[in-house]
């Protein structure tokens, strides 16, 4: 199984990015998806989880209105839209393969792209 994340970069407070995340490896469009991100000195935390037909999504509160997560199962991808974008959105931001449980808990992730980083500049 491989995640390839990209799209991360440096932005402006108030800016946009579009996080994307390839799938290989196994049946992509089996599998609800999640983001997650982790700033510097920080824990790895929820931001986003989709199902796996893109029916149901779900946000963390800090986040929520501002970003969108979205799939496209004939391309093997999750993306994250990511606007009005704040200097404490700045971490790095990883897909994970959810497989039952939490949306919110890390260990209900079996694998783990390499991460994007994303800096937000004030």
């Amino acid at each position: 199984v491989q995640l390839q994340a990209s799209g991360g970069g440096l932005v402006q407070a108030g800016g946009s990015l579009r996080l994307s995340c390839v799938a290989s490896g196994y049946t992509f469009r089996n599998y609800d998806m999640g983001w997650f991100r982790q700033a510097p000195g920080k824990e790895r935390e929820f931001v986003a989880a989709i199902t796996w037909n893109g029916g149901s999504r779900y946000y963390a509160d800090s986040v929520k209105g501002r970003f969108t997560i979205s799939r496209d199962n004939a391309k093997n991808t999750v993306y994250l839209r990511m606007d009005s974008l704040e200097p404490e959105d700045t971490a790095v931001y990883y897909c994970g393969v959810f497989t039952g449980g939490r949306y919110y808990s890390t260990g209900n992730y079996a694998y783990w792209g390499q991460g994007t980083l994303v800096t937000v500049s004030s």
